[in-house]
């Protein structure tokens, strides 16, 4: 398993990457099919929070859905022990998911009923902007840039779709732990998102709009 650690307005020690190394050793006992894992270290000044200059974000890339864990703290090594921790917890709920499954009986589904066209899928979510920019092309790909003359900045980043249920895209979502997650509804073939509203409370919002078989 590979482990890539990058810094983002940060310098990187190869002392810290060891470190690095050893806390995330547990990441092959519940995923051991795990390609790699990606570490980002940002260092960023917060102006509402003096105390919080370090985040660090973790993301496994895996055959299944990619999980990832992020935190903020005032140095560098207690940022990547609380995102460690989220990331051991999450991997250890898809284990113990796979492990459930395996008791069930199998889908009646088959992989044809679940192939879609990703072009067409691109083409139906793409917009046009009204700003010149580059867009990534390939799937776990990340693109900034500025916008116009403004301060603002737009991340743009590239993802696989796979026809899912609801239940399965909240279920990734907070593996993610973001507060929303797009996807494609296997049962009626529209691209969704679903988002936390409060508390136990989920929405999703679909699209008018059928992705091709």
């Amino acid at each position: 398993m590979e482990i890539i650690v990058q810094g983002r307005n940060a310098e990187i020690s190869d002392r810290f990457k060891d470190h690095v190394s050893d806390k995330l050793s547990k990441v092959e006992q519940f995923a051991p099919r795990a390609q790699r894992v990606e570490v980002e270290v940002t260092h960023e000044a917060h102006l509402a929070q003096p105390d919080v200059m370090e985040k660090v974000e973790i993301t496994v890339v895996d055959k299944g859905p990619v999980i990832r864990a992020e935190a903020s703290a005032s140095d560098r090594g207690a940022a990547l022990d609380l995102a460690t921790t989220k990331l051991i917890e999450r991997l250890r709920r898809v284990h113990d998911r796979k492990k459930d499954r395996r008791r069930r009986a199998p889908s009646e589904r088959t992989p044809s009923e679940l192939d879609i066209d990703l072009d067409a899928l691109n083409a139906e979510l793409k917009t046009e902007a009204k700003v010149e920019e580059s867009v990534p092309s390939a799937p776990g790909q990340a693109v900034e840039q500025q916008l116009g003359d403004s301060p603002v900045i737009v991340r743009q980043k590239l993802h696989q779709a796979e026809p899912m249920s609801v239940d399965q895209a909240l279920y990734e979502m907070e593996l993610v732990g973001h507060p929303f997650f797009l996807f494609i509804d296997e049962a009626t073939k529209q691209p969704c998102v679903v988002y936390h509203r409060h508390g136990w409370t989920y929405g999703v919002i679909r699209l008018d709009t059928q992705v091709a078989d």
